[in-house]
């Protein structure tokens, strides 16, 4: 099988999305009967991209202005999918939201609706694009991927589809995330001024449906010396409107309590997650929830929401929350500084947990779903 991956989204610095393709790239590259085309919005490769397009953080913004841009974008992209192996190329498939125009079977992964529940996350401009093209895309769709049952679920009541369109693909852990001993990542926490286990880590976009002011709101309510003892670290890219918490966030880093790390590369985040007391991750809405299953496989407890697919990826490991109550997410936060044995329970489940998800399990999955999508 001849498959066409559209693959632009690595033009951008990874996060969710992205380190779902590629990943599944690489684990599909042991599917003997699977052969992948990699489209890259300007052209064609068989290989994975090493790092983010130079400048794509600084460009991005500046598109959001141009009025129609991205509707040019996809109209170029389209151009050039239609040009080169995609006339060779057996199947599509498309892991984001925006399908491209394709003459034969068609898989589509579906990895959530925030658009829906949020469309505030979303450019305006961009947000219009999604919703003229996904539905349509969806229908056209030969099957659906989702990450997990949820959005299955969701999905399919939304578009009113029937359930033999949706196939569940659980996403998989990178090897990086593994336990790592604290002077394997001395360097990490020194340059960030921690030690291990005495910290809290969140990990996101920063966005509202991240939730991130829950984190900021708790851990401000700990004791000060606590708060000094276990400050809490925030890695990931500024969002479409993170304004919406940029006050109490300023308020939160004059504390000298809290960090700003912005986005880090992956085997620094992966160290970092290690070395956490705790995973701290409120979001209020997920497909999956990918960070959540890095930390359990990293061998660090997780604090988050029971809303949405996290449950699915976190199961009895997770120490659950409200969403809107600083005081449980404290509460949680001492529990695992005070009570040792609780932390360890969690950590030894949460490494459990992990062990039911891995690429290659998605990507014999995905291919199965390629076999169906074809009809063989």
């Amino acid at each position: 099988m001849r498959i066409a991956l559209n693959a632009r989204i690595l033009q951008a610095p990874r996060t969710g999305i992205g380190h779902y393709v590629a990943e599944l790239a690489n684990a599909l590259a042991d599917e003997p009967d699977v052969e992948l085309a990699l489209f890259h919005g300007w052209g064609w490769s068989s290989d994975l991209p090493e790092a983010a397009m130079p400048g794509y953080s600084r460009l991005t913004p500046l598109l959001r202005q141009i009025p129609g841009a991205y509707q040019a974008r996809r109209w170029l992209e389209q151009k050039r999918f239609d040009q080169g192996r995609s006339k060779t190329i057996d199947l599509y498939h498309e892991p984001s939201l925006w399908p491209l125009s394709f003459d034969g079977p068609t898989v589509i992964t579906l990895h959530d609706l925030t658009h829906l529940h949020y469309p505030d996350t979303q450019p305006p401009s961009r947000l219009r694009e999604i919703e003229r093209r996904l539905a349509d895309g969806v229908q056209r769709a030969s099957l659906i991927l989702t990450d997990s049952q949820y959005i299955a679920d969701e999905a399919q009541a939304y578009f009113a589809l029937p359930a033999e369109r949706f196939v569940v693909a659980p996403l998989g852990v990178a090897a990086r995330f593994h336990p790592r001993e604290p002077e394997a990542i001395n360097a990490v926490l020194k340059t960030h001024g921690v030690e291990a286990r005495e910290y809290f880590l969140c990990v996101g976009t920063l966005e509202p449906r991240k939730n991130l002011t829950l984190a900021l709101r708790a851990h401000a309510l700990l004791p000060e010396a606590v708060r000094q003892g276990f400050p809490l670290l925030i890695a990931g890219m500024a969002g479409w409107q993170g304004e919406q918490f940029s006050d109490e966030l300023r308020a939160a880093l004059a504390t000298g309590d809290v960090c700003l790390l912005g986005y880090l590369p992956d085997e620094a985040l992966a160290q970092l997650l290690a070395g956490a007391r705790a995973l701290i991750f409120p979001s209020l809405y997920e497909g999956f929830g990918l960070p959540v299953l890095e930390a359990m496989a990293s061998g660090t407890p997780v604090i988050l929401t029971q809303h949405s697919a996290m449950p699915e990826v976190a199961g009895d490991a997770g120490n659950y929350i409200a969403p809107d109550d600083p005081d449980t997410l404290r509460d949680a936060m001492i529990r695992l500084i005070d009570d040792p044995l609780h932390w360890q329970v969690c950590r030894e489940a949460g490494l459990q947990q992990a062990k039911l998800f891995s690429w290659e399990r998605c990507a014999k999955a995905t291919a199965r779903a390629y076999r169906q999508a074809m009809g063989d």
